[in-house]
């Protein structure tokens, strides 16, 4: 491990590339600290802070690395683009332009990465217009007094759509350039950067809580505290395996003569990943069961509607019911969005490659489909099992729980992804990685 940070010392242009990385994470959260012209961030981070921050407050803070807290020009995040990217990712399922598009190669993804800027750019529009409604609604209804300080209803729409939209395509352009001329992986590596620079106030936070020095401290003994983090750390060690964990297909590729020689006949393997879906089960589950809360601070005085969101909140057990059921059917739904088993048999056919055993196309699609169905269950249970935690250790410690959940499936996916990516760069320019010469070179990688 040493020596694989040493190495990265003695290659030029990988040195650039992380200094490019840092330099501009360092300029996004300098951003996240510029407030939006005619808000008052201390009532802002009250507003947040409150009750209505389980609504989806809460989900715009947490991709915004707490930026949204206190109304900053990077208030709404990464989150339009993301947005943006799912939206084309669906698209090419049932629009037959956009999946042509998608199998165009390089020139194809440079449409679709081009419209999807466009659709950032709008949705960036809409979410900031609404954002500005919304925050004076409450300080027309005194809820939040002194909330926006700015006179004008229109002059403070419009600087609100303005401010919040430069800023949402600014960290877009931020995250393509550290993709292109950084370490790779920009867009996460901009939610990772928010997410951990968060984690020491989080830290301290859950300490104060679980020592007692905090307002609502439950003053736990040395026992529960050392339990509570061996805790945290056991999910970490789950979550490196189960995100390097894959299922390898043997490949067998035919033999050809060209001339003399006989090339091919060597077999290789299809990996399969327990989670392939990633994060966006999580994310797609948490922002619909967000909707009740968003919509009781639209209706007040409805009681259906009171009593909806008092039954989906965060801690009943019909909201954890519900959440686990909509992650399970999100990583099926995604898996097979992203995975297309029919595309991947024909490529195999094309190539001349087979599984042992298995008939070339139809038979092929059928097996690969039924393969990673099955290890999706594993993949769901485990994403299930993970975004949960924060809600039981609540209710068995009592304390706020930080570290479990999507935003440490994002922090610890990410972190592997970026390891991977440097010792990419180290072993083709002929450097040992960091695991060493041999062995394999990412912790946790495993067959499911």
């Amino acid at each position: 491990m040493a020596s694989g940070f040493a190495n990265i010392l003695k290659i030029p242009e990988l040195r650039k590339r992380i200094v490019f990385t840092l330099a501009l994470l360092a300029v996004y959260r300098i951003g996240c600290f510029i407030t939006t012209p005619g808000v008052d961030r201390g009532k802002m981070s009250q507003l947040v802070g409150g009750g209505d921050g389980q609504g989806f407050l809460n989900l715009f803070n947490f991709f915004s690395g707490g930026a949204f807290e206190q109304m900053f020009i990077f208030s709404l995040g990464i989150m339009p683009y993301i947005s943006a990217s799912i939206i084309f990712q669906l698209l090419a399922v049932v629009v037959p332009t956009v999946e042509r598009m998608q199998k165009e190669g390089e020139q194809g993804r440079r449409k679709i990465n081009q419209w999807s800027r466009y659709l950032t750019l709008a949705i960036a529009v809409v979410q900031g217009l609404s954002m500005a409604y919304y925050l004076q609604g409450f300080a027309n209804s005194g809820e939040v007094w002194g909330l926006v300080t700015m006179d004008s209803v229109w002059g403070f729409r419009l600087m609100t759509v303005l401010s919040l939209t430069t800023g949402a395509v600014f960290i877009m352009w931020l995250g393509e350039q550290i993709h292109e001329r950084g370490i790779g992986n920009g867009i996460s590596l901009v939610i990772f950067a928010g997410i951990v620079a968060r984690i020491p106030s989080a830290i301290y936070t859950t300490w104060e809580q679980a020592s007692g020095g905090a307002p609502g401290g439950v003053g736990l003994t040395t026992f529960q505290i050392f339990l509570l983090a061996v805790i945290i750390g056991v999910t970490i060690a789950v979550i490196c395996f189960f995100e390097r964990a894959q299922r390898r297909i043997p490949i067998q590729h035919a033999k050809r003569m060209v001339g003399k020689r006989v090339y091919g006949g060597q077999s290789s393997f299809l990996p399969l990943k327990v989670n392939t879906a990633g994060v966006i089960p999580p994310i797609f589950a948490s922002s619909i069961l967000m909707f009740p809360a968003t919509l009781a601070s639209y209706f007040p005085d409805v009681e259906w509607v009171q009593l909806l969101r008092a039954a989906l909140s965060p801690g009943d057990w019909r909201y954890t019911v519900l959440y686990v059921a909509m992650v399970i059917f999100f990583c099926f739904f995604y898996t097979a969005v992203v995975f297309n088993s029919v595309d991947v048999a024909d490529n195999l056919k094309k190539n001349q490659a087979s599984i042992p055993g298995i008939r070339p196309g139809k038979q092929t699609a059928e097996y690969i489909d039924r393969t990673l169905s099955r290890i999706t269950v594993a993949g769901a249970i485990y994403i299930s099992v993970v975004c949960i935690l924060p809600m039981l250790l609540i209710q068995g410690f009592q304390v706020q729980f930080y570290f479990g959940g999507t935003a440490l499936l994002i922090v610890v996916g990410v972190a592997l992804d970026t390891v991977q990516q440097i010792e990419v760069h180290l072993i083709t320019r002929h450097y040992d990685g960091f695991s060493g010469p041999s062995g394999p070179r990412i912790c946790g990688r495993a067959a499911a």
